[in-house]
């Protein structure tokens, strides 16, 4: 006897799926967007506190746009693999190609009405989604340049934030913003590599999880000693919360080393209990230590 499907259950399963589509798991890496605004210290100005707040909103929406537009390149090559076939919604057929393009539309409209309140912003997410574009179709497989393109969204979001609140960005907060997301970068790589080969990515075959290591071990001393000297130079005060960010470094590599985790940072984050506690208390710690009278 066959059994029925009730509307409401394949209506919920296709809202799922649109949620899926947009990765709102993934949204926490736009937290990077909040850091001038921080470390500024200006977050105790409800003006600026909204407009970063916004900008932080709007990324999500243009990192939403480049996860649906990368979904609707590789749905045939997501439908091959053993694992995204089931877990993406456009290769799993749990949104529709016709659904996914609506989505696109709605996101790209919501883009340009932001453009309304700070055309900077929207130019700089404009730039973030064509680097994504230019790294799926192309930059993606060079070797070094991939690692490279990805840590450059990081800094596109720290940028953002600064953009969106008319602060400069300081040079010592991009510096090391682009040493913490090579590091995350090249875990990220190793971990791909040493689990699946190079049948994850066709770049893969061209890095060895010797090299990538190297990489990690370089940009996670890279990271520590310029936000030291950020802190040592610019803003004493938060000297206390350095063993926080190098406890944080240490515990995502034994997260990487014994659960396999390094593939993605978000998901390792959401996880593992105590790199969460850490990194919030690292925000709270930096927050009342630079906030304004």
């Amino acid at each position: 006897m066959a059994t029925e499907v009730s509307p409401s259950a394949t209506t919920r399963t296709g809202s799922y799926g649109l949620i899926r589509l947009l990765r709102p798991k993934h949204w926490i890496k736009n937290l990077f967007v909040l850091a001038p605004l921080i470390f500024s210290g200006m977050f105790t100005r409800p003006g600026l506190a909204l407009l970063a707040i916004f900008a932080f909103m709007l990324f999500c929406v243009a990192a939403s746009i480049v996860y649906v537009i990368n979904d609707l390149s590789d749905v045939r090559r997501d439908a091959l693999h053993p694992v995204k076939r089931l877990t993406r919604p456009l290769a799993s057929g749990a949104v529709s190609i016709t659904e996914a393009r609506v989505v696109l539309v709605v996101l790209a409209a919501l883009l340009l009405v932001g453009s309304f309140v700070s055309i900077p912003l929207v130019a700089v997410l404009i730039g973030y989604i064509l680097l994504n574009v230019f790294y799926s179709v192309w930059l993606k497989s060079i070797p070094v340049v991939d690692i490279f393109c990805v840590a450059a969204g990081f800094v596109l979001r720290v940028y953002a934030g600064a953009v969106a609140i008319d602060v400069p960005l300081s040079s010592w907060m991009l510096v090391t913003t682009l040493s913490i997301a090579l590091y995350l970068a090249a875990i990220k790589r190793r971990d791909e590599l040493e689990a699946q080969g190079d049948g994850a990515r066709a770049v893969l075959g061209k890095y060895s999880i010797a090299l990538l290591d190297r990489f990690a071990l370089m940009s996670s001393v890279c990271s520590m000693v310029f936000y030291s000297l950020f802190v040592v130079t610019t803003r004493p005060v938060l000297a206390f919360t350095i063993p926080l960010v190098l406890f944080g470094i240490f515990r995502y590599w034994f997260l990487v080393d014994r659960g396999n985790r390094g593939e993605s940072p978000t998901d390792a984050l959401w996880s593992d209990r105590t790199l969460a506690v850490t990194v919030v208390m690292w925000g709270l710690f930096c927050a009342y230590l630079l906030r304004q009278p």
